[in-house]
Formats: C-alpha cells, sequence, structure tokens
C-alpha cells in the first residue's frame, strides 16, 4: 500500500518538508521513495504541490497522512470520498485535581499574611455589669489589668539588663 506523507529536511530548528510517495512499509527516512509530489515550508506555510500528480496517487489508493491532507486542503486538491479526515479530538486531563488553576490560590511575599482573630474577638463575652462586678469581688484586692502587666514585665526586663551591663573580661597580655 502506498501512502503519501511528509520527509523531513532542512537544518536543525528550520525544518522543511517534501511530501512524498512510498511505501507505507517503509519510514520516511528511508529514502526509498516512489515519487517527489511537491514540498511544504512550516514556517511561511507556503507549499509548492504538483496537484495533477498528487491527484493521480489519490485516485490509485495512495493514503495521505493527516497533515497532507490539511496542506491538500490548503491547497485546494480534491480528496477522494474514502479519506478519513481525523479532527483534534480534545483530549481528557488525566487528574484535574492536580492543575494549577484548580488549587486554592495561594498569597504572595509582597501581601502580608491575614492572622486569625483569637477566640474572644470572633464570639464577644458578655460582660456583667459594674454592680455585679463589684458584688463578687471585694475591692481592696482587685487590681487593675494595666498593674498586673507592669508588675509582671518588670521582673523579666531586669536579668535582661543586668546581662548587657556585665563587663567583659580580658585577659592580660603575657
Amino acid at each position: 500500500m502506498l501512502a503519501i506523507r511528509m520527509q523531513r529536511r532542512g537544518r536543525k530548528g528550520h525544518a522543511q518538508f517534501r511530501v512524498v510517495v512510498q511505501d507505507s512499509h517503509l519510514s520516511p527516512k528511508s529514502g526509498r521513495v516512489i515519487a517527489n509530489l511537491g514540498n511544504y515550508n512550516p514556517h511561511t506555510k507556503q507549499a509548492t504541490i504538483d496537484k495533477e500528480a498528487a491527484a493521480k496517487y489519490l485516485s490509485n489508493g495512495a493514503q495521505p497522512s493527516d497533515r497532507v491532507v490539511s496542506v491538500f486542503k490548503a491547497e485546494k486538491i480534491k480528496l477522494p470520498d474514502w479519506v478519513s479526515v481525523t479532527k483534534n479530538p480534545k483530549r481528557e486531563t488525566r487528574n484535574p485535581e492536580k492543575l494549577r488553576k484548580n488549587q486554592p490560590a495561594q498569597e504572595s511575599k509582597d501581601e502580608p499574611k491575614p492572622t486569625e482573630a483569637p477566640a474572644a474577638e470572633e464570639a464577644p463575652v458578655e460582660e456583667p455589669t459594674p454592680e455585679v462586678a463589684a458584688e463578687e469581688t471585694p475591692a481592696t484586692e482587685e487590681a487593675t489589668p494595666s498593674e498586673e502587666v507592669s508588675n509582671e514585665e518588670a521582673p523579666a526586663e531586669e536579668p535582661v539588663a543586668e546581662e548587657a551591663e556585665a563587663p567583659v573580661e580580658e585577659k592580660p597580655a603575657a
């Protein structure tokens, strides 16, 4: 069976193709070509095809490749009814949950992270009225929150200050 396919030519990174007719069991690189129908430049989308020879081989049963069919259509070469044109099917994604667009949004380094609010701010606690608070705790033992904080912080700062003021002993030179 004959196949009409493209044979790659040209230098690395700048492909050019020959449209050739060859036995379908042979590789396009084998060089054993029955006929050379023309050439195709994918960079300029320019094709030079011998339309009469292409029609002759198509009428005798040569099967064109998918890419050759698209080139023949662009060159307005009439294709027989038995030529099957495979369309690009939309492929199914294997693991769509792994796609970047389906991942939760990540924060950038420039934007500060929103801190989680403490439980006290989320659910406001009903504070007892001042009359009830006065009855529950005696006034003499009650300390204000600002006094408690200052008393707790003062001892913590003193050792740090002592360490910073401690003299550094130097060894005498001998």
